[in-house]
């Protein structure tokens, strides 16, 4: 994977190394060019040992608190692992024709760039969902990521939002699913439970 910034809002993309070169337009409008692979993880200095020891403690983490349970580690990519995919069996919303419908099966991708931990996570849901700080190619976490939190704590945020414990309707980038949640207060939180319980410490 090759990861990237847009220089204007600071979107963090992860994209195919065979799209090196290609040009995109991030939604703020810029036009990126698409660079090449990092090899950040290759750098002998003393940054990219770093970084290695902190993907190696991000794997131990992620396999002991989510091997089980409501959330669930179903797939992890990269030596040590830059991706992890995650299931979810919370309380959520997903897209209908006249309202929004229940679904208790959700997956997550969270994509580790070359600037991370600096940088937060590139993190997008697989499955359809309803919120308003979620659209089909984001989840809304860069606000309140610093790079000294745990990445199980960020797993924990989405299934917060997933359960719609956390969310935001004055900056969304879903507007639908804003404006539902200010009419439907009263229905929500869609999932009660204290997410960080359903998982092991």
């Amino acid at each position: 994977m090759i990861n990237f910034t847009c220089p204007e809002c600071k979107r963090v993309f992860a994209v195919a190394e065979a799209l090196a070169g290609r040009s995109a337009r991030c939604a703020c409008g810029v036009t990126l060019m698409v660079p090449k692979a990092s090899s950040a993880l290759q750098s002998p200095g003393a940054g990219g040992a770093l970084r290695s020891r902190r993907l190696l403690a991000d794997e131990s983490e992620m396999r002991r608190r989510f091997s089980s349970g409501a959330i669930r580690l179903v797939k992890l990519d990269g030596n040590p692992p830059t991706s992890y995919e995650l299931e979810f069996d919370i309380n959520g919303l997903i897209p209908n024709r006249k309202a929004p419908a229940t679904s208790t099966k959700h997956r997550a991708r969270i994509e580790l760039t070359s600037e991370y931990p600096r940088v937060a996570p590139v993190c997008r849901m697989l499955t359809p969902i309803f919120h308003p700080n979620i659209d089909e190619t984001h989840v809304c976490v860069g606000d309140h990521w610093a790079a000294g939190e745990h990445l199980g704590d960020l797993v924990i945020r989405i299934g917060e939002m997933i359960a719609f414990q956390a969310y935001n309707i004055r900056s969304p980038l879903d507007a639908e699913a804003a404006m539902w949640a200010d009419l439907n207060q009263d229905k929500l939180p869609t999932d009660s439970r204290d997410i960080r319980s359903l998982v092991k410490d």
